[in-house]
């Protein structure tokens, strides 16, 4: 496979439970080289699905996927081999040192003891100094970061990330996002599932937005915040006013329900606001002070889910 490559294909993946219940429904995706992809969707919009699913353990009803140019049905074992997983519950065995935790999950993947590869995974995640405790003995945190250890004990190339900080405060949040900016320097892939938006916003180069089993939207993080984000100027009046003079009807100014402030929206990169503070001083209305707000990424995850259709306003 070429270096240049996607590194992960998804072509039309499906997925229907016995049930009936559709789980993933025309599922398309590519994901570059040493790229983070943050996977945002409501509960049950099928993000868990379609990471089980690349990773072999939940079997799709029609579509291809391929990691490092191996299918995972076709050619499952490498496919697998190149797949890390971070899943969202922490399942580890608490009598179990964190070193001898590590260790076993590489040899599960066949692969020949490497403890100098054991070694720097520890160190770069912090456990070194916990590499002979329990794991029972380990906060939240630091269990999270051994099921991480775990899932690159194999040296794989993509890494799933389901929920990674999901429980924990504000602080470990942000640790976790430098460890998974230093893996992806270190040349992994990552995806990522989270319910935290400004997760999305600090750490991914593209953002997915999936809901209902199909995916909505994929798109790299700053071009789609110039392309959907808005700017909301809100003016405040020394004065109220009774509506908006017809003079000020080209800007499509609001007011508000008081009259003292009047609504100003753009896109980012708009026209600049020296034309718009003229004309208000032309009508003769003094402004007072101004507030502004930018267009948030959950702002718009919302707005998506809600359309359904991939289209924001």
């Amino acid at each position: 496979m070429n270096e240049h490559d996607p590194i992960l294909t998804v072509d039309r993946l499906n997925k229907t439970y016995d049930s009936g219940h559709t789980a993933l429904s025309d599922v398309s995706l590519t994901i570059e080289r040493g790229e983070i992809l943050a996977l945002l969707g409501p509960n049950g919009a099928g993000k868990t699905t379609l990471i089980s699913t690349i990773c072999g353990l939940v079997r799709p009803t029609s579509g291809r996927v391929s990691v490092g140019g191996y299918d995972i049905v076709d050619d499952y074992r490498k496919a697998r081999s190149l797949i890390g997983l971070v899943p969202q519950e922490i399942t580890l065995e608490p009598f179990e040192k964190v070193w001898d935790t590590v260790r076993f999950s590489r040899g599960l993947f066949g692969k020949r003891a490497n403890d100098a590869h054991i070694e720097r995974l520890l160190k770069a995640l912090t456990l070194w100094d916990k590499r002979d405790a329990a794991v029972m003995e380990l906060s939240g945190g630091m269990k999270r970061r051994v099921l991480i250890a775990k899932a690159l004990a194999h040296e794989p190339r993509v890494l799933f990330l389901d929920e990674p900080t999901a429980g924990v405060d504000v602080e470990l949040r942000k640790e976790m996002w430098a460890v998974v900016a230093q893996l992806r320097a270190d040349g992994v892939t990552i995806i990522l599932t989270t319910h935290y938006i400004e997760e999305a916003e600090a750490i991914a180069d593209r953002v997915g937005i999936i809901s209902g089993g199909k995916i909505l939207l994929v798109e790299e993080k700053g071009a789609l915040m110039k392309r959907l984000g808005q700017r909301q100027v809100r003016i405040h009046l020394a004065e109220p006013v009774e509506r908006v003079p017809d003079v000020l009807s080209n800007h499509g100014l609001e007011r508000a329900e008081d009259g003292r402030s009047l609504i100003y929206t753009t896109l980012e990169g708009g026209p600049p606001l020296a034309g718009l503070f003229a004309d208000l001083a032309g009508a003769g209305i003094v402004v007072a002070d101004v507030d502004t707000r930018r267009r948030s990424l959950e702002d718009i995850f919302v707005e998506l889910v809600h359309n359904g259709n991939g289209d924001a306003a």
